[in-house]
């Protein structure tokens, strides 16, 4: 079996649960981080197990620079190695700018874009010393066209899209890879106050994404796309076309 390590963040749930799965099937022992569900964590450590690789999740608040690195010290301590990170720790406090708090600012923008900072920094210096491995960041068609009410996520996630291609030329001399996903909407917990009928009408596919959707395309660019990197590949169903 291999010894490939891919450690996920915001894994429990949703499209990072999928991720992980994704990237076990492909043969890789994963570590997850969650922020505070120890129930939804556990359960998708089993199904991980279950697919024959090892797996644990690890509980830090990617948002606190100090709690983050630490944590991933102790990651590759263990482990002796990382080759995949999947950046998809995220978080919405979505409303129009005018009365935006700046707490809902700080926050956004801590966890998507700052969270990608404090995890990815002591992550490449394995990777380096490596000279191999692939990094996805979850990014988002709102990054790279706006939403109405939700500028300080778009503000994140078009900082992640900057932060991928200045890191995809950074490290490209070391062989290791930096690509980013942007998906469209796609149905989770995050989104499921929406009306998925009306949303859909404006997708060409005629249907919102699924977190295997999303997932699958992480797998891609992670695992499969040895010759792509700072690209950001958008699975929206068509949406921005």
């Amino acid at each position: 079996m291999s010894e490939n390590l891919a450690l996920v963040t915001g894994g429990s749930r949703g499209i990072g649960k999928a991720c992980a799965l994704h990237l076990a099937q492909a043969g890789y022992n994963v570590v997850i981080n969650y922020a505070g569900n120890e129930e939804a964590a556990k359960q998708t450590v089993s199904e991980l197990e279950a697919l024959g690789v090892k797996a644990e999740a690890v509980k830090f608040d990617i948002s606190n620079h100090d709690e983050a690195q630490e944590a991933v010290a102790k990651i590759i301590e263990k482990y002796g190695r990382i080759d995949v990170l999947v950046n998809n720790a995220g978080i919405t406090r979505d409303g129009l700018f005018m009365r935006m708090s700046k707490e809902n600012w700080d926050a956004v923008i801590n966890t998507n874009l700052t969270g990608a900072f404090n995890v990815t920094q002591p992550v490449i210096k394995v990777m380096m010393k490596q000279r191999s491995g692939a990094i996805v960041n979850m990014a988002s068609i709102v990054g790279i066209y706006g939403n109405a009410g939700q500028a300080n996520y778009a503000a994140a996630k078009a900082g992640l899209i900057g932060f991928t291609k200045s890191l995809a030329k950074e490290l490209a001399s070391r062989n290791i890879r930096v690509n980013a996903v942007a998906p469209g909407f796609v149905q989770t917990d995050m989104t499921k106050s929406l009306d998925s009928a009306q949303i859909a009408e404006h997708i060409p596919l005629k249907r919102l994404g699924d977190a295997d959707d999303i997932a699958g395309a992480v797998k891609f660019l992670a695992v499969d796309a040895t010759y792509v990197t700072g690209q950001v590949l958008q699975v929206d169903g068509g949406l921005t076309i």
